[in-house]
């Protein structure tokens, strides 16, 4: 007697195919993420950049202004140094908004985690489910086997009966 086809068996099949590709999509997710938080350390890096060369042109006018140097020198070195503070500020809300990049990233891989981890337990859920299925079915051809064992006593009762008393 063949043993039955387990009935889940094409639905096993394609939740293993849904739990690859939920593996693929986190993997991909992860890259993601780690793109932009690569992009984050490079804004940041070119906002601090552009702070330090602030620091050093306020540096510098400060000590245009400790030696007395001309007023039409300091009104260009303030100037130059506003047109160097709007820089930084669009810079460090280019940085804000790779922090929010970075963050929807982020959020995107846990939402990618979260559904491996369905999709395994939903595996594991059949795995159990196929354990007891194939425990029923052994159960069930013990059970035959012993019904048929006795049968074949019992006939075999019969025949001695009859040949003995024939």
């Amino acid at each position: 007697m063949a043993a039955p086809k387990y009935p889940l068996e094409q639905l096993v099949r394609i939740k293993k195919r849904r739990l690859e590709e939920a593996e693929r999509v986190l993997k991909q997710k992860k890259e993601e993420l780690e793109k932009e938080k690569e992009k984050q350390k490079e804004l940041e890096e070119a906002r601090n950049e552009t702070f330090r060369h602030k620091e050093d042109k306020m540096t510098k006018l400060r000590d245009e202004m400790d030696k007395g140097t001309t007023s039409d020198k300091i009104e260009i070195a303030r100037d130059y140094i506003k047109v160097v503070d709007e820089e930084l500020k669009q810079k460090e809300k280019k940085v804000e908004e790779q922090i929010k990049a970075v963050e929807a990233a982020r959020e995107r891989v846990e939402e990618a985690r979260k559904d491996l981890i369905k999709k395994q337990q939903d595996i594991e859920k059949l795995n159990m489910h196929r354990k007891e299925w194939d425990k029923e079915m052994k159960a069930l051809e013990e059970h035959e086997m012993a019904i048929e064992t006795d049968e074949i006593g019992s006939a075999m009762h019969n025949i001695r009966k009859i040949k003995g008393n024939g």
